[in-house]
């Protein structure tokens, strides 16, 4: 596995906004498509967002649609999460991921992403 290391993570007031960070370390990423998990407290992983490797096609769940922006640099190998109007219930470790099963491909990576950052923690409360 190649580590990822999230940063960015915090404490956010409703509405308010946060912005993730992801960065290879090690061997490039710049080829998979990437994107973010999150676990909530007593709750499964579930999708957040994903980007191609080409950083052109982005897909998000329905719950973050509109709010969530994410994107790419692969000069950088790194890719960041813009979350915006947060919500209490998005609470979670957020977790940046990898499709190791994907090589320069821009379709939905959702079903194959695989967390291999620790995970940064985010929490939204007043």
């Amino acid at each position: 596995q190649v580590p990822l290391v999230e940063s960015g993570g915090g404490l956010a007031q409703p509405g308010g906004s946060l912005r993730l960070a992801c960065a290879a370390s090690g061997r490039t990423t710049s080829a998979h498509a990437m994107g973010w998990l999150r676990q909530a407290p007593g709750k499964d992983r579930e999708f957040v967002a994903a980007v191609g490797w080409s950083g052109k096609s982005t897909y998000y769940a329905d719950s973050v649609k509109g709010r969530f922006a994410i994107s790419r640099d692969n000069s950088k190998d790194a890719i960041e999460l813009q979350m915006n109007n947060q919500k209490p219930e998005e609470t979670a470790v957020y977790y940046c991921a990898v499709d190791p099963t994907s090589y320069y491909s821009d379709y939905d990576p959702r079903s194959y992403l695989e967390p291999w950052g620790q995970g940064t923690r985010v929490t939204v409360s007043s």
